[in-house]
């Protein structure tokens, strides 16, 4: 071998692995920047796992999504067990943990990446702490309903590093404990999406998005709805997905975006409202969604004239667009928000009054609470740069 092929050699031997863990389309479409920027980093090499809803058809298959957009998995797990609801969720954490200890034991990752707050994040914590893998843990510090306030300061005890999306998430975090010179405040990265990608939205470029209901032209006004289920207040989804879908039957010539809600425990009961809400014949102004890629994704939230649900993306992406936001009931309860959400209880009356309210004020002041979109190529520097097999320890 030549001289210049030992030192490349060499070269890729001393990059260190970075293995992200992509389990839901949210958890891509907030981690697809700092993907971007480990591949492009010359001391850094990405590992991506892809696994649980990410490879179901009827969650929107993001992993096709992923292979388009030029990611080639290392591994795809399948690690979900039907039925969502709470033990079936309890049941696919434990295979989660079961399926990618195997994967790190095979890929031997110098790291491991794991986003925000759901049971496949904490899988993934438990398993890469169990192996004795350096965690690096994204959107900590933060505080909001559902059992994923619980989940995500767990993450916080099990991770190394931490990169927080605002300034009190990082106090947050110090005052749990962690030190302060593994906790960094880089911003969310999935703001980087709506900085580098053009964000128009028409037609043509929505077409090869068929979804289910009425016709949609993407150049008029519309309204966007995601509501996902609530894991603390399980069995009531049925209930709080028909407030919505029949307040906003209350705005007139409207057109009303829906997407399908993500796989938490409950998700079928939120589902099912949504199908008997179509099978009745009610969505003569609504058409639904399975999934966006993260760029069309951000078209098609900072494109509406009202954000409607409990989404966190109108709270981070919303915010740093302005656009109007109604937060339904008590998913995101708690959490930092800006000034363009409003929130209502589950009460047709109440959600559409707000949807009104919302709608006659406007578009809200751009907000850079979670950051100015070069989030991605900040935390890549600093997984390049850090001590990453410090000891771990508590600080009071």
């Amino acid at each position: 071998m030549s001289s210049n092929g030992n030192v490349l050699k060499k070269l890729i031997m001393n990059k260190r692995k970075i293995c992200v863990v992509v389990a839901s389309r949210a958890n891509y479409g907030r981690v697809k920047y700092l993907m971007k920027a480990i591949q492009e980093h010359e001391s850094l090499e990405l590992q991506l796992i892809v696994g649980a809803s990410t490879l179901l058809s009827r969650f929107g298959k993001a992993i096709d999504v992923i292979k388009a957009d030029g990611f080639n998995p290392d591994r795809s797990i399948h690690y979900i067990i039907e039925g969502e609801t709470l033990l079936t969720q309890a049941k696919s954490t434990g295979i989660g943990i079961v399926e990618l200890s195997t994967a790190f034991h095979d890929l031997t990752p110098d790291a491991v990446v794991t986003v925000a707050d759901r049971f496949e994040t904490k899988a993934t914590a438990v398993a890469a702490t169990y192996m004795n893998i350096p965690l690096i843990h994204l959107q900590g510090g933060e505080v909001s309903g559902n059992i994923d306030d619980r989940v995500r300061h767990a993450i916080t005890k099990l991770a190394d590093f931490h990169f927080v999306a605002t300034e009190e998430s990082r106090e947050r975090v110090i005052r749990m404990g962690e030190e302060p010179e593994t906790v960094f405040n880089y911003g969310c990265p999935a703001m980087d999406v709506l900085t580098h990608e053009s964000l128009d939205i028409n037609n043509a470029i929505m077409e090869p998005y068929s979804g289910v209901g009425a016709p949609i032209d993407w150049e008029k006004d519309y309204l966007l709805m995601v509501q996902h289920p609530v894991t603390t207040s399980y069995g009531q989804g049925l209930f709080q997905v028909n407030q919505t879908l029949d307040a906003l039957c209350e705005i007139p010539n409207m057109q009303k975006i829906v997407l399908w809600p993500n796989i938490d425990a409950g998700s079928d009961d939120v589902s099912k409202g949504i199908r008997m809400f179509r099978e009745a014949g009610r969505d003569t102004d609504f058409r639904f969604f399975k999934n966006f890629s993260p760029e069309d994704y951000g078209r098609v939230l900072i494109n509406a004239k009202c954000c409607v649900g409990n989404s966190s993306s109108f709270i981070r992406e919303g915010s740093f667009k302005g656009i109007p936001t109604v937060l339904v009931g008590d998913r995101q309860a708690g959490r930092e928000h800006g000034s363009n959400v409003v929130h209502a209880d589950y009460d047709v009356n109440e959600i559409r009054d707000k949807v009104v309210q919302q709608l006659e004020n406007g578009c809200y002041e751009h907000d850079e609470l979670f950051g100015n979109g070069d989030t991605g190529i900040k935390i890549a520097n600093e997984l390049a740069r850090v001590d990453l097999h410090r000891v771990k320890r508590l600080t009071y």
